[in-house]
């Protein structure tokens, strides 16, 4: 229980469904079940399709987390082969490159960072990554960079702005509410950096509604 108190205590995140899916990250590890990470997953809709695809396999797995699958124990080569053929079908793929799966944890830490309620959205990055995946910022961002041809930063924009549409079509919050959620300090800075990513103003895209929205799986 001591390892377990550290680490809850090294989260920081005030988020519960956040905080269990870390604490199952943590505990499959210690129990040294087989790890597969899956590109493209970024929402509990993707959780259920690759579930459904396991069960449908009779794999039998723990619960799904984005981006991972524990199994309970390696399955076999002609298996593994169905598995993935299943997984890219719906739009899944798997990772087998160690380099290319820190780049979509990273891309994961990003997307929870976002959809969760976090204090303080204009958390800096750097000390974010270090306490989630325990590496030097300068190397993710580098490594990050050099795959994706973007800078971090430069993707969490565009999921900033993502969301932001997201918040415009469901017409729920006023633009200074939006603001205030995703951490910008005015109306006129989210203003500013939507219309640079969009070539639009937010009161115009709510005019033209969900279909100027990009699925996250293309960011």
């Amino acid at each position: 229980m001591e390892k377990l108190s550290v680490y809850r205590h090294n989260i920081k995140s005030p988020n519960p469904a956040f905080l269990a899916d870390r604490i199952l990250c943590y505990f499959y590890q210690e129990m040294q079940t087989e790890i597969l990470y899956i590109k493209n997953m970024v929402c509990d809709r993707c959780k259920k399709t690759v579930t459904k695809i396991l069960c449908d396999l009779g794999i039998e797995h723990k619960p799904v987390l984005l981006g991972e699958v524990h199994l309970v124990e390696q399955i076999p080569a002609l298996l593994k082969a169905e598995l993935d053929s299943r997984l890219v079908s719906e739009g899944f793929e798997p990772i087998d490159n160690r380099k290319s799966r820190l780049i979509e944890q990273i891309k994961k830490a990003l997307i929870e960072l976002i959809k969760n309620e976090y204090p303080d959205k204009r958390i800096n990055l750097s000390k974010y990554f270090a306490q989630q995946l325990n590496h030097d910022y300068s190397y993710l961002s580098n490594l990050f960079s050099s795959v994706e041809g973007k800078t971090i930063e430069h993707y969490f924009i565009q999921q900033k702005i993502e969301k932001v549409k997201e918040l415009l079509v469901y017409d729920e919050l006023t633009l200074s509410e939006i603001a205030y959620k995703l951490g910008y300090s005015s109306v006129a800075h989210l203003s500013s950096q939507f219309k640079k990513i969009t070539g639009l103003t937010p009161s115009h895209f709510k005019t033209i509604g969900s279909s100027k929205r990009q699925s996250l799986d293309f960011l």
